[in-house]
């Protein structure tokens, strides 16, 4: 059984310091990690200066984007409390907002200096499921990112205060957040299988758009027991949507790659 013992870690001078904030840094902090230690045995030829620089605006813009997609969607909450927008640390971004604007930004910089987007792709790609192994925890500290209730030996306890209403008499749901860390540690160690066995006669790209369609398939799962979803279409949870999306765009750059490749005879 988990329960979350709050979402602050501890006070200084008045000021209290959450554990959501605390694990975003850890959890970049370790994404930055794996990618030099990749990049020294995979892509020895990227240098550190470009990592510092691609990495700075892969946070920034991810962070923003991440924030703007969670408060578009919860729009009607921000209308009422604008002050709000801002408290990251109350929790409140999505990781499909971080990966567009990271993809998005990323590309821009990229292409202003000619270098290989997908290459550069696949490194950073391993930092960025390390670091959802690891940031999907504060969704714990927060009482959020849960399913449906379940009386299973594996539940989590979320206050009365943050239940659906439709939920209330319930007390233990299933932790969709620690389903989505444990199965997107499983797509690390699978990327890292694939980066290490076709090290020699990889196609740039692939490895990248491989975690797209891992990453969304997983969603998709998650998503389907998840009752805190902050918005639908029809019924279908908006996560649900964006990762078909994603799968379909994965797919179709995935068979772009190898035609011009088949092409160009490599």
């Amino acid at each position: 059984m988990f329960k979350s013992p709050g979402s602050v870690a501890f006070s200084i001078f008045n000021t209290d310091i959450h554990w959501y904030g605390i694990l975003m840094s850890v959890a970049i902090l370790a994404g930055l990690f794996v990618i030099f230690k990749v990049r020294d045995k995979y892509f020895k030829e990227i240098s550190t200066d470009t990592i510092c620089d691609i990495a700075f605006i892969l946070i920034v813009s991810g962070i923003v984007f991440a924030r703007i997609y969670y408060v578009i969607l919860e729009h009607n909450y921000y209308m009422m409390y604008p002050a709000e927008v801002i408290a990251v640390w109350n929790g409140g971004i999505s990781i499909q907002g971080a990966i567009t604007g990271g993809i998005l930004c990323g590309y821009l910089y990229i292409k202003r200096h000619k270098l290989n987007f997908y290459r550069y792709a696949d490194l950073f790609v391993f930092g960025l499921v390390t670091g959802q192994v690891i940031g999907r925890w504060g969704n714990f500290f927060n009482s959020e990112a849960f399913g449906l209730p379940s009386n299973l030996p594996l539940k989590l306890y979320i206050p009365f205060d943050y239940r659906p209403l439709a939920y209330r008499s319930f007390e233990y749901f299933h932790p969709a957040f620690l389903y989505e860390s444990i199965l997107n540690l499983i797509i690390l160690i699978t990327l890292l299988i694939i980066l290490k066995r076709k090290s020699d006669k990889r196609q740039d790209g692939m490895i990248f758009l491989t975690y797209i369609i891992l990453y969304s398939a997983i969603r998709i799962i998650t998503e389907a027991i998840r009752i805190d979803s902050v918005f639908d279409i029809f019924g279908i949870h908006i996560a649900q949507v964006v990762s078909v999306i994603f799968i379909a765009a994965a797919v179709i750059c995935m068979k772009r790659i190898s035609n011009e490749n088949r092409i160009s005879g490599g």
